[in-house]
């Protein structure tokens, strides 16, 4: 089976290198891309095609709602939301899910739940589960 292919953004280079690392050792998953804005997202997303996104809802520029919004748009793929925010029945879980996210996770928990953060990422990038709950992985 091939690897799922997924596209990381995010502003933090601590983020980015969390998820990576987390990653590597996985050869379910392949980092095609990484991203530091919106404007770097949608050009890689386009050129890679990925099967899934993770994508911080906070970052300069163009947030990760109007990313969201523009890859909904042009070519939607499944894309996981990322933020410190996300809380169950936080109202931006509620508001990303409605705008097409296929999950959330607070990114505070990456580390500490990195098997359920591993299996999101294969399972959304892999089209098993449209999520019916918004996964919000609270802190």
């Amino acid at each position: 089976m091939k690897p799922v292919r997924l596209v990381v953004v995010d502003d933090s280079l601590t983020i980015r290198a969390m998820i990576e690392t987390l990653l590597e050792k996985d050869r379910r998953v392949e980092v095609v891309g990484i991203a530091r804005n919106g404007e770097e997202a949608i050009e890689m997303i386009r050129l890679e095609k990925p099967d899934v996104v993770t994508l911080d809802i906070a970052m300069p520029g163009r947030d990760g709602m109007a990313v969201l919004d523009e890859i909904m748009d042009m070519d939607p793929c499944p894309v996981i939301m990322l933020s410190s925010l996300m809380r169950e029945g936080a109202p931006i879980v509620a508001e990303a899910m409605d705008r097409g996210a296929a999950a959330c996770f607070n990114k505070a928990m990456i580390v500490r739940e990195a098997k359920r953060f591993m299996t999101l990422i294969r399972t959304v990038g892999r089209g098993l589960t449209m999520v019916e709950e918004p996964v919000a992985i609270a802190a």
